[in-house]
């Protein structure tokens, strides 16, 4: 005689139940997922498996893997003095363009963020440049810094009766003028990120203050500051990233002169692979600065933001 086979409990149908339902949501959300998970794939994590791989070889002409270098690819790296060079380089760009675009960026948007007819107009004119592109910004920049009598900021110099200054020519100046350029780009892209955060700040804190007698400097150092961190600290993250990865402007003015001291990590890797085919190297040098933006990007989570202050 056979035996019965048991019977389901209905706590094991409920967990058999909630099984299927969860391996059905998964399906669903790999289903809609797919598209973008295909995207990035392609066009994200495989470059970068693909650039650790050939991190660790000497290349040829093509691209194709030939020699071995293993660890002594990353040592050969920091020990060139040119590399050493486009990594200072990079902090410096990094140092002169971060701090003045914020700076500028947060100055504007308090001085729009009254209620005053016609300022529409102003915020308009303080946000275009976030439609310009690098390409159009270089072109406008680079008549501007014409060294000849053409060059307009040389011309109001010269107005002024102050000395000419070889804006892009000397390397002395060559890093600040890119700078200048740069934050002009991205006061546009902040501007428009701090007035939405100042429009959000409540106002019965600004009324308050006012009753008990705090002038506009208290308000804006005490007030303004403290519940606008958590923008101020987003944009922090943020343009450092961008300004590591500039290219543009240094590719279109400078190509990295003169004497190197525009030669910033992303420009060192475009001349490495494209123009000297020495892909191996090009690609060590993006991994080491891929390091270091991850690196500065958790120190300012771990250091930074502990000053942040969250509503």
């Amino acid at each position: 005689m056979a035996r019965e086979k048991p019977k389901p409990t209905p706590g094991s149908r409920s967990k058999s139940g909630v099984k299927a339902k969860g391996a059905k949501e998964l399906a669903h959300a790999l289903l809609y997922l797919g598209p973008s998970l295909i995207l990035f794939l392609i066009f994200v994590f495989y470059p970068m498996v693909k650039t650790v791989y050939l991190s660790f070889y000497l290349t040829n002409p093509s691209g194709d893997p030939v020699v071995w270098k293993g660890v002594q690819a990353y040592l050969s790296l920091l020990g060139s003095g040119a590399f050493r060079n486009s990594v200072l380089v990079s902090f410096l760009f990094v140092l002169y363009t971060v701090p003045g675009t914020i700076l500028a960026s947060l100055l504007l948007a308090v001085l729009a963020n009254v209620k005053l007819r016609g300022i529409g107009v102003y915020r308009t004119l303080y946000s275009l440049t976030i439609g310009v592109s690098v390409a159009s910004a270089a072109t406008i920049w680079m008549l501007l810094f014409s060294p000849a009598d053409s060059g307009m900021l040389n011309y109001w110099l010269h107005l002024v009766g102050l000395p000419k200054i070889g804006w892009l020519v000397t390397t002395r100046s060559a890093l600040p003028s890119l700078a200048l350029m740069t934050v002009w780009m991205g006061v546009g892209f902040n501007f428009i990120v701090l007035m939405g955060g100042l429009q959000s700040l409540p106002e019965e804190i600004f009324e308050s203050a006012r009753i008990d007698g705090a002038g506009r400097w208290k308000q804006f150092r005490h007030i303004t500051v403290p519940l606008l961190s958590p923008t101020l600290f987003f944009l922090l993250v943020v343009d450092t990233i961008a300004a590591f990865q500039s290219f543009g402007q240094f590719n279109i003015l400078t190509l990295g002169g003169p004497d190197h001291s525009t030669n910033v990590i992303v420009y060192s890797i475009y001349r490495e692979a494209f123009f000297n085919s020495r892909f191996g190297p090009a690609s060590a040098q993006a991994v080491v600065l891929f390091v270091i933006i991850l690196v500065l990007t958790l120190v300012q989570f771990g250091v930074v933001e502990r000053k942040v202050h969250y509503q």
